[in-house]
């Protein structure tokens, strides 16, 4: 190691990556609080943090809460935090982000009512809508509803991970009894009563807290709280010795239901008294610290505001963002996929461009005689996937299918047991991944023997073969027949589904390893050739740069005198900007309507110009845990229509947060322009749909762009 390695190996220079998370959670609940956002989008940015808070406890702080327990003090490898310490911080930390987002949920109530939308407790009813409320919860809650008392014939009940619960204090003949209610989870959370001027939304639990005594008949209700817990869903499948994967994973998601309670929420609005000795009659039954009790002055668990968006249109409030249509390229009307793709690569840009393509690829292939073998990675895809219809339909015809299913998809597990199952009945050829490694590479590899012989064509991805996410997140993706690529491709392929060492590729980089070692390369050749021509320039755009090694080597680049601009939707454990360190840095995260999912790397390498897209983060997890595909864009009109994308993100100023060197995020600063990079990229394909009798070239792509950046 050298020693400008060991000067910028110091803990005060990197960010830990659970504080990091944190960070850009609370960049997502900030868009709440955007009027740019149309108000049913804000709703939705806090029920979208909300989701992303539970998955964070289930998976990250119910890990460092077992290293804890265990024993275990092996720090961090940034900032050098025990387990201990990182639980602490993460508590501190999200305390303050929680208080923000209920802050928000209380002015976005407020905007509300002002649209005659109101919520309320049934106590603030009238008597008319008391009564309307009483019949609601007669009709529609009351025969759903289970009270379980607690005593020495009445153990305490199982807690189920994300569901509320009432904890009821009665009293009879002056003797004092526990009882907890669970909300049954397959209820509506929340119900409209009407009157003649207003609205009024009623949550499930406030509806059962209000007419409990109908559930305890000859018994006082002294109080109630609701509460609910998450539990530990890190829990570790047993690969080892496991004859039959797709059992060990049915087998692994029961035991999830009952993983260790790792946070424990409480609504203290109902409750006037004390629950001090309820709350820690809770803890003792739930074995959980106090650090993770979080007392709330609002309702829990605030996905339910994805279920009250239905109910807000129904009352006229439509505000939302505008619809649109992604660009369906015109030549694909013409001629087919595989036409297209024998004479150049085709390149696509989710969702601004449809998804449809990928999916006639797949279909078209199925549809051919001339078809020999389709073979595909399926990591998320949707409860409906017409990919996979179309693989089933491929393997009942005779076509040669098979499907690497990747069953350790964290929270799909249950969906991909669900398609390893029905396409290994239609015939397919069913691959559950590697041992050890989860499978997050999005290829797909179809042969056709056509009239001059075997001819391969591949698509490549940024992101999961799903139709619905598609519209969703922003990706990339590669149509091509190149022959190296395809030949890579097919390599890959039999690399899983049989034995034999790495291959050697001509254009991949294939993880473990290799893609952190070819990344390095660049790296050190763009140190190289800044020093002798003084041009260093590298762009790099991923979810999350958490790798200590690529850590250090952008560090080293900077100091070299390398240009950096770095796009990191999520995680970021470098900072920028520190003198002597990070100064030629920056960082960047965007925000906004779609989810930041593309991940590209590019290398100025004094004009050569290296450019990668992957399906790997920046991430030690993606480096050398998991089977992840890089590949290069070779056409060099796409590698400049990929850049003049990357150009257009680094411009935004309107959804970016810039990281600074103390390790905050601060919103970007208007110019006299306003750039909004999503928006601009919106408005450039519905500007495609407009004239797609007469498409523009990618020559006049890049016009476009260089009339944007020239404002």
């Amino acid at each position: 190691m050298s020693s400008k390695e060991i000067l910028i190996d110091n803990p005060i220079y990197f960010q830990n990556r659970e504080l990091s998370w944190l960070d850009f959670n609370a960049r997502v609940v900030e868009e709440a609080n955007d009027p740019a956002n149309p108000i049913l989008e804000q709703l939705t940015f806090l029920s979208i943090g909300s989701s992303n808070l539970d998955e964070f406890y289930k998976v990250r702080v119910a890990g460092l809460q077992d290293q804890q327990k265990m024993g275990v003090e092996e720090p961090d490898t940034k900032k050098m935090w025990s387990p201990k310490k990182q639980l602490q911080e993460i508590t501190k930390k999200n305390r303050i982000n929680v208080r923000r987002q209920y802050d928000l949920f209380d002015l976005k109530r407020k905007q509300l009512n002002e649209k005659g939308l109101y919520f309320k407790s049934v106590r603030e009813l009238n008597e008319s809508d008391k009564n309307k409320a009483r019949a609601i919860f007669e009709r529609e809650i009351k025969p759903a509803i289970t009270p379980y008392g607690i005593d020495a014939y009445r153990p305490f009940p199982h807690l189920s991970d994300g569901v509320l619960h009432l904890f009821v204090k009665l009293k009879r003949s002056g003797e004092p009894f526990i009882a907890i209610v669970p909300v049954p989870e397959r209820l509506s959370r929340v119900y409209a009563v009407h009157n003649n001027e207003h609205t009024y939304l009623l949550l499930i639990e406030d509806l059962i807290y209000s007419f409990l005594s109908d559930l305890f008949k000859g018994y006082d209700v002294t109080y109630s709280f609701t509460f609910r817990i998450t539990r530990n869903a890190d829990l570790e499948i047993q690969e080892e010795g496991a004859e039959d994967l797709l059992s060990a994973i049915e087998d692994y998601l029961e035991k999830r239901k009952n993983g260790m309670a790792v946070r424990l929420e409480i609504d203290r609005r109902e409750s006037a008294v004390s629950v001090n000795e309820d709350v820690a009659l809770l803890k003792k039954a739930l074995s959980i610290k106090q650090r993770d009790i979080y007392t709330l002055n609002g309702p829990l668990d605030l996905t339910f505001l994805s279920e009250v968006i239905p109910l807000l249109k129904e009352q006229g409030i439509t505000e939302s963002f505008k619809p649109f249509k992604p660009s369906y390229p015109s030549e694909l009307k013409k001629q087919s996929v595989y036409s297209l793709a024998r004479k150049k690569d085709l390149f696509f840009h989710h969702p601004f461009d449809a998804f449809d393509p990928i999916i006639s690829f797949v279909r078209e292939a199925a549809e051919d005689d001339r078809t020999v073998s389709i073979k595909q990675t399926l990591y998320r895809v949707s409860d409906d996937s017409p990919l996979v219809e179309a693989l089933k339909n491929a393997a009942k015809k005779g076509i040669q299918v098979t499907v690497l299913v990747e069953l350790k998809a964290r929270f799909d597990e249950a969906n991909n047991v669900h398609w390893a199952k029905e396409l290994e009945e239609a015939g397919a050829h069913i691959l559950y991944g590697v041992k050890g490694l989860k499978t997050h590479s999005k290829a797909t590899l179809v042969i056709k023997k056509e009239t001059d012989g075997f001819r391969r064509y591949v698509h490549l991805g940024t992101g999961n073969y799903n139709e619905q996410t598609a519209r969703l997140y922003t990706d990339m993706g590669l149509i091509t027949s190149n022959n190296e690529i395809t030949q890579d491709v097919f390599d890959f392929f039999n690399y899983l589904s049989g034995y034999s060492d790495q291959p050697d590729y001509h254009y991949l980089h294939v993880s473990p390893f290799d893609i952190r070692d070819a990344f390095i390369e660049n790296i050190e050749k763009e140190i190289k050739l800044h020093t002798r021509y003084g041009n260093g320039h590298i762009i790099a755009k991923m979810n999350s740069l958490t790798d200590k090694k690529m850590l250090l080597k952008l560090y080293e680049a900077s100091q070299a005198g390398v240009k950096i601009e770095l796009i990191v939707r999520g995680i970021c454990c470098l900072i920028p900007g520190i003198p002597g360190i990070s100064e030629n840095i920056t960082v960047r995260s965007i925000v906004g309507r779609f989810l930041e999912h593309s991940r590209v790397y590019y290398f100025y390498h004094n004009g050569e110009e290296n450019l990668y897209l992957s399906s790997a983060d920046m991430m030690t997890r993606n480096m050398i845990k998991r089977v992840e595909i890089a590949f290069p864009v070779l056409e060099p009109l796409l590698k400049s229509h990929i850049l003049s994308i990357l150009k257009l993100y680094l411009y935004d100023n309107t959804k970016a947060w810039i990281l600074t060197s103390d390790g905050l995020y601060k919103k970007a600063s208007l110019s006299d322009k306003a750039v909004h990079a999503q928006n601009e990229l919106l408005s450039i394909s519905s500007e495609q749909e407009k004239v797609k009798e007469n498409p523009p070239s990618s020559n006049k792509w890049l016009t476009y762009f260089s009339a944007l950046f020239s404002r």
